[in-house]
């Protein structure tokens, strides 16, 4: 009888790296994460599957201590301390004028740039839609670097963007802590839907 293990490729190590055992982690050591690490991870979660190839994520690495103090202002309360002390943090954002890229990056029709995203609430929808897929990705590739996650949603981001996005033309998606996970890292796995009650065939 074939089980649900036996019909995946990856070896069960890798199905407890990336799935099973991963979770997002709220405490972590002082072990620093290098920028040679973070790319590592983006080689692999660049390849992300998304909407005409387009690629709004962008990455900006809080790595100074006012960087960081700009940041944590911006958070809610609950997320404030762990931030503070991360070895590393993300703000994962959308650029919503993607679309400049389109030409070079959906090479066989260029001209996607204009014929679909020419508005900007057009163009906005779709770079939150294909971000958010792209910040999946980031993710998985930081577990795939023996590296915990804590993705935050808490925050104001109004604030964020004015701070670290000037130019208006980007939104920030997430805010994720990086590192070796601390002591207490997890709290409790809370239950998950069962197969029969998320999947139906018609």
């Amino acid at each position: 009888m074939t089980t649900a293990n036996d019909a995946l490729v990856l070896d069960a190590a890798a199905q407890d790296l990336l799935f099973r055992e991963a979770r997002t982690a709220n405490t972590f050591t002082d072990e620093p994460v290098s920028d040679e690490q973070i790319q590592a991870v983006y080689e692999l979660v660049k390849f992300a599957p998304t909407a005409f190839n387009q690629q709004p994520l962008r990455v900006v690495l809080v790595r100074s201590p006012e960087a960081r103090e700009r940041l944590v202002s911006h958070l809610a309360d609950g997320n404030k301390a762990k931030t503070s002390t991360a070895p590393l943090v993300a703000i994962l954002a959308a650029d919503n004028e993607f679309h400049e890229e389109l030409p070079t990056q959906f090479p066989h029709f260029p001209a996607a740039k204009d014929v679909f995203f020419s508005e900007r609430p057009v163009r906005e929808g779709s770079a939150r839609m294909n971000g958010t897929l792209q910040v999946a990705y980031f993710i998985l590739g930081l577990r795939a670097a023996g590296l915990a996650a804590g993705p935050m949603t808490g925050f104001d981001a109004e604030g964020i963007d004015k701070e670290f996005f000037a130019d208006g033309d980007h939104s920030v998606l997430a805010v994720v802590n990086i590192g070796k996970p601390g002591a207490d890292a997890w709290f409790p796995r809370s239950p998950r839907l069962a197969y029969d009650e998320v999947v139906t065939t018609v």
